[in-house]
């Protein structure tokens, strides 16, 4: 459909509030998000449901899941979802790359000293593991620059 105004997630996210969903998880399936449209769309839904409600979803299609994700956390988000070795994809977005890869979001949150519970380290060799046995290249930066010419 495009870009999606705000207010119109706001409505929506408010109404799914209402009915009792538990968490309301706010994607950018096509990769396409910045991190000012990504705060914009957060504080347009954090004014009908209560940001500890509220997930993130992004793909990294254009480079930008890491600074939708950090912009949103800013504003109180701390439920990402991800995928390990950056899996998945979107079948109606041309050229869409998969979720933002676990491995990634990982080294961010280290460096911000948030406590994630998670190795990086077992994560990278979960994140081979799966590529191999795809017979795909590691879909992260971090699986990329820690096994060098070992991710492909």
């Amino acid at each position: 459909e495009g870009r999606i105004a705000s207010k119109n997630t706001a409505q929506v996210a408010r109404h799914l509030y209402e009915m009792g969903c538990h968490e309301i998880s706010l994607g950018d399936t096509t990769g396409r998000g910045t991190p000012r449209r990504a705060r914009e769309m957060i504080d347009a839904v954090a004014s009908h449901v209560p940001i500890e409600r509220i997930a993130l979803h992004f793909h990294d299609t254009y480079g930008q899941a890491l600074a939708n994700i950090l912009a949103c956390m800013e504003l109180g988000v701390s439920v990402i979802d991800s995928s390990i070795a950056g899996l998945g994809g979107c079948p109606y977005a041309e050229g869409a790359s998969g979720n933002v890869a676990t491995e990634d979001v990982l080294y961010m949150l280290r460096g911000l000293d948030c406590e994630t519970g998670l190795l990086i380290e077992d994560v990278l060799e979960t994140a081979k593991y799966i590529s191999d046995f795809f017979g795909r290249p590691i879909g992260s930066k971090v699986g990329r620059a820690f096994f060098g010419s070992r991710a492909s």
